[in-house]
């Protein structure tokens, strides 16, 4: 499976999902409709266990939306934009599997907004820069990136990133928790899809990482009495795989375990 503006593989349980418009890679309402499509694609595909997103080239994971697009558009069409571009960062923040953004390049604006729904960020080290710079144009960032970096950093140190509109560099980012591994450049590739493959059959038990997620991601948003039974659901449901089955008989029989993603 292959579109115009995001290219879709899978490799030994891993979908990567490749924006492809260079040299910014940046979105439009197509590129947002083939990831939308994609992220529903690897979702609810059985074989696929973890989800990687990275750009294209080397330059960029994305410079954000296609200031071009949106200085054409009608301002009801740039509503509908942020608000299709939102309902798919939410489907992909929401699907039961890891998802891992490979930061490859320079990663601002809308870039950043994706590049935080995921739930691990690993950027290659020198290759670029973050930010969300909106306020240079007189908007906000507006696929959730005021509600998710604040998540993230919290809310008195997004409110200056934002309102400053400056970038940083990679590590910077590192230290403030908006990626969480800086990696050396040489070999970067193949060591995010062996960090990827390690948490696909039979090194982990891709239901329970899956669960993991959805738990803390549906939780996050809740009560905490709300956000325990939450938790005691996917349990429950956990208790009744094989593969909580294979662990379990694994520990007691001294073995390492060889889970089967069921």
């Amino acid at each position: 499976m292959a579109g115009n503006l995001v290219d879709y593989r899978v490799e030994k349980g891993v979908a990567i999902l490749e924006l492809n418009d260079p040299p910014a890679n940046t979105y439009t309402y197509e590129m947002n409709k083939e990831l939308d499509s994609c992220i529903l694609e690897a979702r609810m595909d059985d074989s696929v266990h973890v989800i990687v997103l990275r750009g294209s080239g080397d330059k960029f994971f994305s410079a954000g939306a296609n200031i071009k697009m949106l200085s054409e558009v009608t301002p009801g069409f740039k509503y509908y934009f942020c608000l299709h571009a939102n309902e798919t960062l939410n489907r992909l923040e929401q699907t039961p599997k890891l998802v891992i953004a490979a930061l490859n390049g320079h990663t601002v604006g809308g870039g950043l907004e994706i590049a935080m729904a995921a739930d691990i960020r690993i950027a290659k080290q020198g290759a670029g820069k973050v930010g969300l710079p909106e306020i240079n144009l007189g908007v906000l960032p507006g696929t959730g990136g005021t509600q998710r970096l604040s998540r993230i950093v919290g809310k008195s140190k997004s409110i200056e990133m934002m309102v400053e509109g400056g970038l940083i560099e990679f590590e910077q980012a590192e230290e403030l928790g908006i990626v969480n591994k800086v990696w050396p450049a040489e070999g970067w590739w193949d060591r995010v899809m062996e960090y990827a493959w390690s948490f696909c059959p039979p090194n982990k038990a891709s239901k329970a990482v899956g669960r993991i997620k959805r738990s803390v991601q549906s939780g996050w948003e809740v009560p905490f009495e709300s956000a325990l039974a939450i938790e005691r659901e996917l349990q429950q449901q956990l208790f009744q795989s094989e593969d909580a089955k294979e662990g379990l008989g694994a520990y007691n029989q001294k073995r390492k375990p060889a889970f089967a993603g069921k």
